[in-house]
């Protein structure tokens, strides 16, 4: 292997291009015109433009490999998502004559769709999770295999992931309404709308192992990872070891997806996704567990995977394509301390996890000690509709698991998006939560902790005094003095009063310098501290437990970072509020996307909570409901139509 191409784009083709650069291994990069300016297509060797993004250049496995010819390629990586599970692309590619990075197309399609998968799983022996796999997708058939299915039940596309096709059916009257909603995705997103049922675990942990093989025979697997922490069935914290697991359930876990990877022939990357059955024990105590499916690629979170064991998953890969044999056989592979990754989304949190899109205006990742930030985005970048709304993958490693998340935690404190909404405020509690410190997760960990995880209305002391201290002491001066680059200073004036708002609610803070510390007038618990800087954060010192927070200066506020909570303070007093008019018959798009079913007609009354119509975003639906009981007056738009955010959608007037 001489030359390698990246079927891919954003953070992991930067990724695979500096594996390759490392190894030796010439690069091509392939782009849209949407990623023209992207950091990876800078950094490849070699770089293809793909053309118009609508087109969905990445899709086209004849013009990729077109492209690996024109540049003398004589490798493919698919990366992961797009083409990286594709059976008949990876055929395509060996039949060109060139190296395809994946397993062999037999054993993707095997693993393909999940009741094939799942069937090839039983026979090996590995528990599956009790359900409807057939072949019959009438809705008569399917609603008699979910009656001896039992509700609750899930429905999932069987080409699915991500989420994406999977309904959760509480009862019998809202089966069919999930099932087209779930075909319906299945078919948008992978081109196939056939499902398949199963037992809805009432309390499951989504565990999954990382394993790798090579063509000589030999299957290894990495160990696993914990990736309960979700919201619509999408990872939002991955941790690696999965906490809590006995070493007896670790190894049963590891030979079972060992198992499975031999049972299919299979080389290369690997996730065996498992469920576990926290309300089924076994007599040690260990939960019961499932096969859930398996990814023939490399997984998002393979990061953390790589901080614990010390192995670069992406050279294993290009190494086992090159004929080569595994790096390291099972009994050379171990678990050094604890990783754990976060999701940074350019989304609203706050606002139901709808998609975000705009230009960064400014981008800043916290670092430290044990800190890794996989990116494939800068300040300037365009983040839209187009791609999944990824900024970056937060990792971070530390001797023990305390220690990891504590890193983690400072790492989002210290970050900056700018220029749209995203997670990171979100992330950060979640992360900082006592209930995922101690280990208690599971997949419905986030909508069962909704209120602790919702930005505080509260601003401690600890806040107030941060924001107070930063404002003072960042103010720029003229000199030559120890602090005359940061703004850092002691020697200011007899006192200064620093006025914030949290809403209506005024707050003024006088600081003033005292022998090297500083004496505050305004505070209940805080009257005296020391402060020093430690790169971006600043450290108080009030007697106790040292507070380190990170102050985040902005057009007429700061927002102040500490512990994982998030407090956003104007630094002007709020101007009065326009009189409100009514506002819950406006029914405007909370993003933009295109809208798939229109529900109501003008003059048709509605209750609160009935569905309006859906919009698709991202490949996933949104359903549009109305906040009050009324009349509809207008409906302004109609299925198939592009939509903006903010536009008025419904207009719904009183009963």
């Amino acid at each position: 292997m001489k030359k390698l191409l990246i079927a891919n784009r954003g953070e992991i083709a930067r990724r695979i291009i500096r594996t390759a650069h490392a190894m030796g291994i010439a690069t091509v990069a392939i782009y849209s015109d949407a990623d023209a300016a992207s950091p990876y297509v800078r950094e490849a060797g070699q770089a293809i433009a793909l053309g118009a993004t609508d087109s969905r250049p990445y899709l086209d496995g004849d013009k990729i490999i077109a492209a690996a010819k024109k540049s003398g390629a004589d490798a493919i990586h698919p990366g992961y998502g797009f083409l990286s599970e594709n059976a008949d692309f990876a055929k395509a590619v060996r039949k060109a004559g060139l190296v395809f990075v994946g397993p062999p197309e037999t054993a993707m399609r095997v693993m393909a769709l999940k009741d094939s998968a799942k069937a090839a799983m039983k026979k090996a022996g590995v528990p599956i999770t009790p359900g409807y796999q057939g072949t019959d997708q009438s809705l008569v058939r399917l609603q008699r295999a979910a009656e001896g299915v039992g509700y609750p039940l899930l429905i999932k596309a069987v080409a699915g992931g991500g989420g994406k096709g999977m309904r959760a059916v509480h009862a019998p009257a809202e089966f069919q309404d999930a099932l087209m909603a779930a075909q319906r995705e299945g078919q948008a997103s992978f081109g196939n709308a056939s499902v398949m049922l199963e037992k809805l675990i009432q309390r499951p942990r989504h565990v999954e192992v990382q394993v790798f093989a090579d063509s000589h025979g030999n299957v290894v697997h990495l160990f696993e990872r914990d990736c309960s922490l979700q919201r619509r069935h999408q990872k939002v914290i991955e941790e690696a070891p999965a906490p809590g697991l006995s070493e007896r359930l670790r190894h049963t876990l590891g030979v079972a997806a060992a198992t499975a990877a031999h049972a299919i022939g299979y080389q290369g990357a690997g996730t065996v996704e498992f469920i576990l059955d926290l309300d089924t024990v076994d007599a040690e105590g260990d939960p019961a567990f499932y096969f859930m499916e398996m990814n023939t690629r490399l997984q998002v979170e393979h990061p953390v995977t790589e901080a614990i064991t010390g192995h670069d998953l992406v050279e294993w890969q290009l190494r086992v394509a090159r004929g080569e044999m595994l790096p390291a056989n099972q009994e050379a592979l171990s678990i050094t301390g604890h990783a754990v990754e976060a999701r940074l989304y350019a989304e609203d949190a706050d606002g139901g996890f709808l998609p975000s899109t705009g230009t960064l205006s400014r981008l800043v990742f916290g670092q430290g000690e044990g800190i890794r930030i996989d990116t494939g985005v800068e300040t300037g970048s365009v983040i839209g509709l187009d791609y999944d709304p990824m900024i970056a993958k937060v990792i971070a490693w530390g001797p023990d698991r305390a220690s990891a998340i504590d890193r983690l935690v400072g790492a989002l404190d210290g970050s900056i998006v700018e220029g749209l909404k995203s997670n990171r405020a979100f992330l950060a509690r979640l992360a900082n939560h006592a209930a995922f410190r101690a280990g208690e997760v599971d997949t419905g960990f986030i909508p069962r902790h909704a209120d602790a995880l919702a930005p505080p209305a509260e601003v401690p002391d600890a806040a107030l005094a941060l924001a107070a201290l930063a404002i003072v002491l960042d103010t720029p001066m003229s000199g030559d003095g120890p602090f005359a680059r940061s703004g850092f200073r002691l020697n200011l004036p007899e006192e200064r009063t620093v006025r914030l708002w949290n809403g209506s609610t005024r707050f003024a803070i006088g600081v003033r310098a005292a022998g090297g510390r500083f004496r505050l007038n305004g505070l209940d618990t805080i009257a005296e501290l020391g402060a020093r800087r430690d790169g971006s954060a600043l450290i108080l010192d009030t007697g106790g437990a040292p507070i380190t927070g990170h102050v985040v200066h902005g057009d007429a506020a700061v927002e102040v970072r500490f512990a994982g909570q998030t407090f956003r303070l104007a630094t002007r007093a709020p101007l009065k509020a326009a009189q409100a008019g009514p506002s819950d018959g406006r029914i405007i798009a909370p993003m933009p996307g295109r809208v798939l079913t229109v529900d109501v007609t003008a003059g048709q009354s509605v209750s609160a909570g009935d569905r309006l119509l859906v919009l698709e975003a991202m490949k996933m639906e949104h359903r549009i409901a109305a906040r009050a009981a009324g009349v509809v007056t207008a409906v302004n738009v109609a299925t198939g139509d592009q939509v903006a955010d903010g536009m008025l959608l419904v207009e719904i007037g009183a009963a």
